[in-house]
């Protein structure tokens, strides 16, 4: 069942066709950082994957259960929490040979556009700014569910995904590979698991 739609025939408004109980989500929440995680993926020596991943960060949303093009997401992300499992590649991305941590401490994501295609699936648009650059992503959503839990909150939850060239944001820095290639791919693919609190 969608969020913002259901997959069977219900009980719906007459005037939305949208279920109540769906509708009923409307609201604003709180993205749940410790059960959250926000990561990425990069193509090293063209032969392998790295995986990483932003610990520390903050986000909202706004659900429009009625009408999904009135949801909203921010996020903001502290850069210097960048952890790749390798303290001396985190200490490079830090670097200012890419995220120039010290002088764009900060990466965020504010939406511009959202949209139901179907079922359990979305579509967030927005502006994602890294190194003082700002160009637009489109995410990619699947709505996992809502529950209350053990503490009475109600939560929702959401995967997604994206992809961009790092190039676009200024993210340059490159070697070259004696056998052709280099060493990190332009593409990035970005993943998010979001659980987020109602507010009450």
């Amino acid at each position: 069942m969608g969020i913002f739609g259901s997959r069977n025939s219900g009980t719906t408004t007459k005037a939305t066709g949208v279920n109540p109980e769906l509708a009923a989500l409307t609201g604003d929440y709180t993205i749940d950082p410790s059960h959250t995680s926000i990561g990425f993926v990069a193509r090293h020596a063209m032969v392998t994957n790295v995986k990483g991943k932003f610990l520390d960060f903050t986000g909202a949303l706004h659900l429009d259960g009625s009408d999904p093009s009135r949801s909203t997401a921010t996020l903001d992300v502290k850069m210097d929490s960048i952890s790749t499992g390798s303290d001396d590649r985190d200490g490079h991305l830090k670097s200012a040979d890419f995220f120039q941590t010290e002088q764009f401490p900060t990466m965020t994501f504010r939406s511009t556009k959202a949209e139901a295609l179907g079922g359990d699936d979305y579509r967030i648009t927005g502006d994602l700014s890294i190194l003082g650059v700002t160009k637009p992503i489109t995410i990619d959503l699947e709505f996992n569910g809502t529950a209350k839990d053990p503490f009475g909150n109600d939560r929702v939850g959401f995967e997604g995904k994206a992809e961009i060239l790092r190039s676009e944001w200024g993210l340059t820095w490159n070697a070259a590979l004696e056998t052709g290639g280099v060493l990190v791919s332009d593409k990035i693919k970005l993943n998010f698991d979001i659980s987020a609190i109602k507010n009450a």
